[in-house]
């Protein structure tokens, strides 16, 4: 059964720092999410996409005209969303987003290019830390030596996925805005639950807000796993069911309408929500990745 949800706080273990290998995106906030593991564990390595691998089979798919489309909404609705880059500001303030250990960056075409596994083999990290990068899958999923741990923006199982903070508030539950820290196996935010982490929500939040604050908070609690493995806890329990699986390709202007009317109606003064978390403690020789 998973601890109770308790306001979220770090403890310092007394133990070795783990060795890390970080697996992440380029955005302000996946920075930020990295530098927070750097400071809590012993980072090897910071491996990168660049997406720059070509792909004719990739190529047809986004030219579908349907999928064209919707790539073209996604673009002009993110470019107003994002005018000023108030990711960045958010998480930086008034500096420019960096790594803090920029000498460690590997960059790859694709997460399971095979110079990662190559790089993980010669690296012999304790652990394999992701955030923001493609669907990992074959050989990598069985490196590090305890495992690899994601971070998603959803509450798994309920919200897997994409957009999922999004969807939290479609469905009228601002209280299931999170993120979850999971083992990865080979589905998608499937994997053995470890902490599921849910922010403060404020009345003048919007989507955009929620989702950095989670990923936010959710970087104290990854960095607080790192150290807790380190001295031997260890996480991890079978999602209790299937859930749901959120794509892209679902959110359409007519959803955006109806989670706009619903915070303008005042959804998230309704309740005080703080920020806490519920760890999912492995029962002894029982841990679930």
């Amino acid at each position: 059964m998973a601890d109770a949800a308790t306001p979220l706080r770090v403890r310092n273990g007394g133990s070795a720092p783990l060795r890390v290998l970080v697996l992440c995106g380029r955005s302000a906030r996946h920075l930020h999410v990295a530098n927070a593991l750097c400071r809590a564990a012993d980072v090897v390595g910071i491996v990168q996409e660049s997406g720059s691998e070509f792909s004719w089979k990739k190529l047809r798919q986004r030219l579908r005209p349907d999928a064209l489309a919707r790539k073209v909404w996604r673009w002009l609705r993110d470019r107003r969303r994002y005018t000023g880059n108030p990711e960045a500001k958010f998480f930086f303030g008034d500096a420019p987003p960096r790594l803090d250990r920029p000498e460690l960056v590997h960059e790859v075409p694709h997460i399971n290019h095979p110079d990662v596994v190559a790089l993980a083999r010669r690296l012999q990290p304790d652990v394999i830390a992701v955030f923001g990068t493609s669907l990992i899958r074959g050989e990598l999923l069985r490196a590090g030596r305890l495992g690899i741990v994601n971070l998603h923006g959803g509450l798994s199982p309920e919200y897997r996925g994409a957009d999922c903070t999004f969807w939290a508030l479609y469905n009228g539950e601002p209280e299931k805005v999170g993120c979850t820290l999971h083992w990865i196996d080979a589905g998608i935010d499937t994997g053995g639950l470890i902490a599921h982490v849910s922010p403060q929500v404020l009345p003048d939040d919007d989507e955009l807000k929620l989702f950095w604050r989670a990923v936010q908070t959710s970087a104290e609690a990854y960095g607080e796993l790192l150290r807790r493995l380190a001295t031997g806890e260890r996480f991890g329990q079978t999602q209790p069911h299937k859930g749901r699986l959120y794509q892209v390709k679902q959110r359409g202007l007519r959803h955006e309408q109806i989670v706009q009317r619903r915070l303008r109606e005042g959804m998230l003064t309704r309740d005080s929500l703080h920020a806490r978390i519920r760890w999912f403690t492995a029962p002894t020789g029982r841990e679930v990745k």
